[in-house]
């Protein structure tokens, strides 16, 4: 079993990646951003709770999100693997993802960082604001809030994943068939 995270600051391309990855290596996409979303748009109460954290900017609390995370994998107990895309985010996910990964016998396989620099991101999100109707990705100062928590929260994830010789850092720029292919590399020589 193959158990992926990518992660990358908003923008990243984390997202269209992970919809070939998943194709290409018979994974079970997990994304908090499409599953938040999607408990948003239907007024679930967790998606009314997330909705609060995500309009300021703010990140999920660790516990709403792995019990939310928990739920997902339990779901899809025939899957060849997960793709996490957006989690973790934090150490304490980390670890929680870990431990409940070796609950059912299984671990982290790789975690992926897609690079870039931050400017080249803000005008990336701004263009997709204009078409996904996402308000977050409208603001500029909200995008920039989301990157301060990235860097404050997740970056640390970095240094978890090397102690583990499990981070891999792979150029985020690119045409998405050459950025496909970078992650492709990483995956099959693992």
């Amino acid at each position: 079993m193959i158990n992926i995270v990518l992660f990358g600051k908003p923008g990243a391309g984390k997202g269209t990646q992970a919809e070939f990855l998943k194709e290409k290596y018979n994974l079970t996409h997990l994304s908090t951003g499409d599953i938040f979303r999607f408990n948003m748009k239907n007024n679930t109460p967790l998606g009314i709770e997330a909705k609060q954290y995500i309009d300021r900017g703010d990140l999920v609390p660790d516990s709403l999100t792995i019990n939310m995370l928990q739920d997902e994998v339990d779901k899809n107990p025939e899957s060849a693997g997960f793709l996490f895309d957006g989690f973790p985010r934090t150490l304490a996910q980390a670890d929680a993802l870990d431990q409940f990964l070796a609950s059912k016998g299984q671990s982290i396989t790789a975690t992926i960082a897609l690079e870039a620099d931050d400017e080249i991101l803000v005008k990336r999100l701004l263009e997709r604001g204009k078409t996904s109707g996402r308000a977050d990705d409208q603001d500029e100062e909200k995008i920039r809030n989301r990157y301060q928590e990235y860097n404050e929260k997740t970056a640390p994830l970095m240094d978890y994943y090397k102690q583990q010789n499990k981070f891999y850092a792979v150029d985020g720029i690119g045409t998405i068939a050459e950025i496909t292919a970078r992650l492709s590399n990483v995956i099959e020589n693992l």
